[in-house]
């Protein structure tokens, strides 16, 4: 009897996440929309904070130094602390595509603008700190918009254009991309296409674009900002100590005017996730930030992911009877719910059939940032603790 409850609401949830959440599971939200250009192009500036990002800040610049954008532009690096030559790497990268660009080489030094960064004060995260320093560079150019990127993204060379003319053409306050994940390796192709699912899942994207919607989210690798309307929300500053900060600040601005997320084709990141581990830190690192640091809403998370994901596979294989009927149906149709995801990332159909391990991978990292947040390690990156 027991079973079959349990079954019965695994159902009953996998109805709901189909039927009633924003339509998130087919991946409608993107980019593909041409929209008409504005009749004055925007002064635009691209913000970058890069720490240790050595092996994709060369080919960020480049992908950037390659935009088709017609207004004025420009690139605000900081180098927050780097080790590993990140400056002189994008330095390099710039100096050697400048031959290629029109107006060299005044168009490369006008463009690119590198800015070491100032110890992290008490109280802030380092990203935002950066990013702090980057927009306080660019506001000497006084941009109309923003373009908070992070280090590892390669973009398609019409990024750009086709990002402000969707933010002039809708009055948006942010419109960002979720960009497409590297998906090469084993555990790439095992938990990155869900990461995106459960993110939509979170966030649905139609519901984050519909003004009156209370949902906000926003993609951290790429975000652009209305500088006005960061400036009368109090500025960077207002998010200083966020470890998911690209959402807080969705949530910000949706506040003062309408916001946009769709997934893209058109820029990608180029970061690395060859092994399970990799993905475990990548995931734990916020994960627990995400429940408010509550052991409380933990448990909750831990038995609700248990009831969707797990019990209609251990039902639907063990049990008899309408609990083995309703396990059945709820694991066929969370199979069906991942396939826009995996055919958006071209990864083999039958991944959805091992969603509730994929699940249970997810939820071993959840419980993992909640552990090394409580021994004074939360939020850990690239050497820093910044929740604890």
């Amino acid at each position: 009897m027991l079973a079959q409850i349990l079954a019965a609401l695994a159902l009953a949830i996998w109805l709901y996440l189909l039927l009633g959440r924003g339509g998130f599971w087919l991946s409608s939200q993107r980019d593909d929309a041409l929209l008409p250009a504005p009749a004055l192009w925007p002064r635009l500036a691209v913000v970058i904070p890069a720490r240790d990002e050595a092996d994709g800040i060369g080919a960020c610049i480049g992908s950037l130094l390659r935009q088709d954008y017609a207004g004025e532009w420009s690139i605000v690096l900081v180098d927050d602390g780097s080790s590993d030559g990140t400056a002189a790497i994008a330095r390099a990268a710039a100096a050697a595509l400048a031959p290629t660009l029109p107006g060299t080489p005044e168009r490369e030094s006008n463009l690119l603008e590198i800015v070491t960064g100032r110890p992290l004060p008490a109280g802030w995260t380092g990203k935002l700190w950066a990013l702090r320093q980057g927009i306080e560079t660019a506001q000497r150019s006084a941009p109309d918009f923003l373009l908070l990127s992070d280090a590892d993204i390669v973009y398609a060379p019409d990024v750009l254009s086709t990002l402000v003319a969707r933010a002039s053409a809708g009055g948006l306050v942010l419109t960002s991309l979720m960009v497409k994940l590297r998906c090469e390796s084993l555990a790439e192709r095992a938990l990155i296409p869900a990461f995106i699912f459960f993110f939509e899942m979170l966030y649905p994207f139609g519901w984050v674009n519909a003004p009156q919607a209370a949902t906000a989210g926003a993609a951290g690798g790429c975000m652009l900002v209305r500088a006005e309307t960061l400036r009368q929300a109090g500025g960077i500053e207002t998010i200083r100590n966020a470890l998911i900060d690209d959402c807080t600040l969705a949530g910000v601005l949706k506040a003062r005017g309408p916001i946009w997320l769709g997934l893209t084709q058109r820029a990608a990141s180029i970061r690395a996730y060859p092994g399970f581990e990799d993905i475990r830190r990548m995931v734990a690192r916020s994960a627990y930030a995400q429940l408010r640091y509550s052991a409380l809403i933990l448990l909750g998370v831990l038995a609700g992911m248990g009831l969707t994901y797990l019990v209609p596979p251990l039902v639907g294989l063990f049990g008899t009877g309408w609990a083995q009927a309703f396990g059945l149906a709820a694991w066929l149709l969370m199979a069906i719910a991942f396939q826009p995801t995996l055919r958006f990332y071209r990864v083999n159909p039958l991944w959805g059939i091992a969603l509730p391990a994929i699940a249970f991978c997810y939820t071993l990292f959840t419980l993992d940032s909640a552990l090394q947040y409580w021994r004074g390690r939360g939020g850990l990156w690239k050497g820093r603790v910044q929740a604890g």
